[in-house]
């Protein structure tokens, strides 16, 4: 009887956990554009293609002033990379790495009013990663890959990096390895 109840609290836990994850991502959108034609596992190196800032936030609004995002996506990047056998290098690399991101303030999308049950016309800030792997031959891009998913004002910083990494790997889930 005890091992069933311990079993069973461990279930609701997992369970507790899993959509606490899907539901902190359930918003992100994921899109990816693949050059067909090309072997991606002739590249071996890569090199960052130069610094990205994602959003200026002096107050904090919409990004987490004691996070460095710019430096959280990197690492998973530089991560999802090594997992898929490619390796930084100072000079002459494969593959150059850039990534941008931002917030749009501006989006507007029809919300269900939960007092009245109308759908109110309100502000829905998104916000968008671009990642882009460029040959380092021929200076073209080979690889693109996008995340859009709703701002979320105030997030913890453990919230912050879950989205982050769910975006970064779901978007190289199309990199071929």
């Amino acid at each position: 009887m005890k091992i069933k109840f311990i079993s069973f609290l461990v279930v609701l836990l997992i369970a507790s956990f899993l959509s606490s994850c899907a539901t902190l991502t359930e918003d992100i959108t994921i899109e990816t554009q693949v050059d067909p034609t090309i072997n991606y596992k002739t590249y071996k190196t890569y090199a960052w293609s130069g610094s990205a800032q994602i959003v200026f936030d002096a107050i904090g609004q919409w990004e987490q002033p004691t996070l460095d995002t710019d430096e959280e996506v990197k690492f998973v990047i530089n991560r999802e990379l090594r997992a898929r056998g490619l390796y930084q290098v100072i000079n002459n690399p494969d593959l150059y790495v850039s990534f941008v991101a931002g917030v749009d303030t501006t989006i507007l999308e029809l919300k269900e009013d939960p007092n009245s049950e109308k759908k109110i016309l309100t502000h829905v800030p998104k916000a968008a990663l671009t990642i882009a792997l460029i040959d380092g031959k021929s200076g073209y891009t080979i690889w693109l890959g996008h995340a859009v998913g709703n701002v979320q004002q105030q997030q913890t910083i453990e919230n912050i990096r879950k989205r982050i990494d769910y975006a970064v790997s779901e978007i190289f889930k199309s990199y071929n390895k």
